[in-house]
């Protein structure tokens, strides 16, 4: 049902039904979970990003961690992956060393990530998604943009309202809870996701998106990252409201390309439209060791082992690479990422693995590691990817043994058959 904009320009999130100005709580169902926005019913750009996705998922298969701070991740020398509300008001954050995370919050419970789960989670959600538009625009397993013009007509219902009843949704069917961002532009829609989580759903309309980000960090605009905001800082520069003083030409003589970035976020414009299907740029997998890692074979272990993981999600995703990417992290945290163009796109584990073996040597030197992975990228058809290799005779001896493999893995487990650079060695 349309709402009648003069007499309810607002709704309740709980029960939908509309609510005069002023009014605090629901005058149909008492919540005071209710939404007012002078351009509530015009915007149709959101940003969907589910709270706390795994810690989540976990929760909800697990009741009995309900009221308990919860980690994703894996062993003294991981990271954590996501952390439940409660690990965050400890101060455990994603992307923290375990041992940090667990100083920080001791009695935290944590679990290992199920990644076959949440995927299967994430699937569900995505398919919700496209019962409200065609225009969904996944970012990641548990995010994506959404844009819901021309859709009225279908649900009967303005985009804000239609939203609001998908949280419910979700919330009721799969178990977890969702933040909504609404708005004009992907920028903003997706800083109003993160306004008021968890279950929030922020609005931030063009009318007042100048007066929006006057006050707001720079490390606020997309693509500002730490380093960036450390050269804008030594520039003078900390707020969102100073680029908006300053002229694009001046912007772009500094900074590049990225000063006319950030002249136009700074001023909320963002043109950029909601594309359905966009698809991942790579295909990866990184492993975290439990002790620091110097020997080359021990690492020649992984990278072989981690080949096999990245040729497998190639395979399931129906793509090929063209770009072998190795990255490693050493002791003290300092990243190294080496990449090689190849001539055809791949989509075999061999191929994977003996360009990253060359790019590996390189670097193996005595350097102590505490992280290696491996991956594709420039993601294209599979029908192109690895001809014949007329140069090395073999390669289709070990292509068509690795066919023979996966179908064995596919047939018994993955575990079932193992080559001779991982055969009996320890799984760390």
């Amino acid at each position: 049902m349309q709402p009648d904009e003069t007499r309810h320009p607002g709704f309740c999130r709980d029960c939908l039904t509309g609510q005069s100005a002023g009014i605090r709580r629901c005058r149909q169902c008492g919540s005071p979970r209710l939404l007012y926005h002078d351009e509530l019913y015009r915007l149709t750009l959101a940003h969907i990003d589910c709270d706390a996705f795994y810690a989540s998922v976990e929760k909800r298969d697990n009741p009995e961690l309900a009221d308990k701070p919860v980690i994703i991740g894996g062993g003294k020398r991981g990271v954590v992956s996501t952390a439940c509300y409660i690990a965050r008001i400890h101060g455990v954050r994603s992307a923290m060393p375990m041992f940090k995370a667990l100083e920080a919050c001791p009695q935290a419970v944590v679990i290992k990530p199920d990644m076959e789960k949440y995927v299967a989670v994430g699937r569900q959600i995505r398919t919700m998604m496209q019962d409200l538009t065609p225009l969904v625009q996944p970012l990641s397993i548990d995010e994506a943009f959404l844009e819901l013009k021309g859709t009225e007509r279908l649900h009967h219902d303005p985009p804000a309202r239609v939203l609001a009843r998908f949280a419910r949704r979700v919330e009721h069917e799969i178990g977890i809870t969702i933040s909504v961002g609404l708005s004009y532009c992907k920028f903003l829609a997706k800083v109003a996701s993160d306004l008021q989580k968890p279950r929030g759903f922020s609005v931030i309309g063009q009318a007042e998106a100048l007066e929006f980000l006057r006050t707001k960090p720079v490390r606020l605009i997309w693509g500002v990252g730490k380093a960036f905001a450390e050269t804008l800082e030594c520039d003078g520069i900390r707020d969102i409201g100073q680029l908006q003083t300053m002229e694009e030409t001046e912007l772009m003589r500094r900074y590049g390309v990225m000063g006319r970035r950030l002249y136009h976020l700074s001023r909320g414009q963002d043109d950029r439209e909601v594309h359905a299907n966009d698809a991942a740029k790579s295909v990866s997998a990184e492993t975290t060791f439990f002790d620091d890692i110097s020997a080359y074979d021990d690492l020649v272990t992984h990278l072989r082992r981690l080949s096999e993981q990245v040729a497998a999600r190639l395979r399931k995703a129906g793509v090929a690479g063209q770009t072998v990417v190795l990255k490693l992290k050493t002791a003290d945290f300092k990243g190294r990422t080496r990449n090689r163009k190849l001539e055809d796109p791949t989509m075999l584990a061999d191929r994977i693995f003996r360009i990253g073996l060359e790019l590996l040597k390189k670097e193996a030197d005595g350097t102590k590691f505490r992280l290696i992975g491996i991956g594709v990228s420039d993601l294209c058809d599979p029908q192109r990817a690895d001809p014949p290799d007329l140069v090395d005779p073999q390669a289709g001896r070990r292509a068509a043994a690795e066919a023979a493999i996966n179908t064995l893995r596919d047939k018994f487990g993955k575990k079932s058959v193992e080559t001779g650079y991982t055969f009996g060695k320890d799984r760390r």
